[in-house]
């Protein structure tokens, strides 16, 4: 080999052993801590954080994996005079870089929410990391015992109603899922009642052998007027709000109420509200249509009698969940946003401006039309 040729293998050598290998920004995916959940208090002026870690090579799907293996959750806390000052601080002791790109839970303290959301929602979306497309609640609960909380079986929490709300509303519909986006957009319209899901835990109906196991329910609402919180209201409470979701795929109803003779299991609400101005004040009426099936005969009934049954406790619901909402300053049924969105100059004239512009005469008419599309596996006399 030549001089020359010997001098270049050489230098080719040196830079190897001289270079670094790989990219400079690149990072270990298995040694950075992933957030996956915020809750956000608020107490004697500072801002308390706590942040849901996990360890996705636990959770990803594997051979070494086993079914009901408990799922390891850390939580960090942070305390600041901003959020962003109260998120930073949990940096100094987490150990790992971390990672928010995939947080997909906010939950907000009762405490929180009555301070106001304004800087929570604008650090959060302002971060560059944090989705738009992340699931908000409040709470009454203590947040560290909400944020450490495994799933049915052990499941991790991003398998659970906490993260997928939507495996459980496909069997029940009650209460619908908001995203942060919808959430914020909903407050900084002039019209609306804005609802968050009332979350908690429930320990009065699994057990793990002989164990009670609390797990995440959904137990009611909190609304907001004006961006400033209103009020709470339970799940009980807004069972007539449920006919107003287009997005409904199932909710159950025993009819009648008071003695039971079927329960249906209801879908496919299609539904109108139309506004007038009689003597002054705004009236609305609603036409609401829905699909049904039978699901449980108690009593022998013609299929005619158990619409009309149906008909007449959904019409209740509706009534009732509005009259509740009245107390507390809540439009349960979008009446408001409903004016603002078809009759804007009738809003205008009308609700704008005013603090609550409902009252017990708002609702001239509702018109409920159960259809019954089929009886399961038994025939059902017509």
């Amino acid at each position: 080999m030549s001089a020359a040729k010997r001098g270049v293998c050489l230098l080719g050598l040196m830079l190897c052993l001289v270079l670094p290998t790989g990219c400079w920004n690149s990072k270990d995916i298995q040694t950075m801590a992933y957030a996956t959940a915020l809750g956000i208090d608020y107490e004697n002026g500072n801002y308390i954080t706590y942040v849901q870690i996990l360890n996705f090579s636990n959770i990803a799907k594997s051979e070494n994996n086993q079914l009901g293996q408990r799922i390891p959750i850390w939580v960090g806390r942070g305390e600041g005079r901003t959020l962003s000052q109260s998120l930073t601080s949990i940096y100094s002791t987490s150990q790992l870089r971390l990672f928010w790109g995939h947080v997909k839970v906010v939950i907000l303290s009762e405490a929180m929410m009555k301070q106001g959301l304004s800087n929570v929602y604008d650090m959060i979306n302002r971060y560059r990391e944090i989705r738009y497309n992340i699931l908000f609640y409040g709470t009454d609960k203590p947040l560290v015992k909400l944020l450490s909380q495994t799933s049915l079986l052990n499941f991790s929490p991003i398998e659970s109603l906490l993260a997928r709300p939507e495996q459980f509303y496909s069997q029940k519909s009650l209460i619908l899922p908001v995203y942060g986006y919808k959430f914020i957009a909903d407050l900084n319209e002039s019209s609306n009642s804005t609802l968050l899901p009332s979350l908690t835990l429930n320990n009065g109906v699994w057990n793990e052998d002989q164990k009670k196991i609390p797990l995440y329910e959904i137990n009611g609402a909190y609304f907001f007027n004006h961006h400033r919180y209103t009020a709470w209201m339970s799940q009980d409470d807004l069972k007539g709000a449920r006919w107003l979701q287009t997005k409904l795929e199932r909710s159950p109803l025993e009819v009648p109420k008071a003695n039971p003779l079927a329960t249906l299991i209801l879908e496919d609400p299609r539904y109108t509200i139309d506004a007038r101005s009689v003597g002054g004040k705004i009236r609305f009426s609603i036409s609401l249509k829905l699909d049904a099936f039978l699901d449980e005969i108690r009593e022998q009934a013609t299929q005619a009698e158990i619409q009309t049954a149906a008909q007449n406790e959904v019409k209740n619901e509706l009534t009732d969940s509005f009259r509740k909402g009245l107390r507390k300053n809540v439009d349960v049924l979008k009446l408001s946003e409903t004016l603002y969105r078809k009759h804007p100059d009738l809003w205008k004239k009308h609700f704008k401006g005013k603090e609550f512009p409902l009252d017990s005469d708002s609702i001239e008419k509702i018109e409920v039309k159960v259809h019954v599309i089929h009886s399961g596996k038994y025939k059902q006399r017509k």
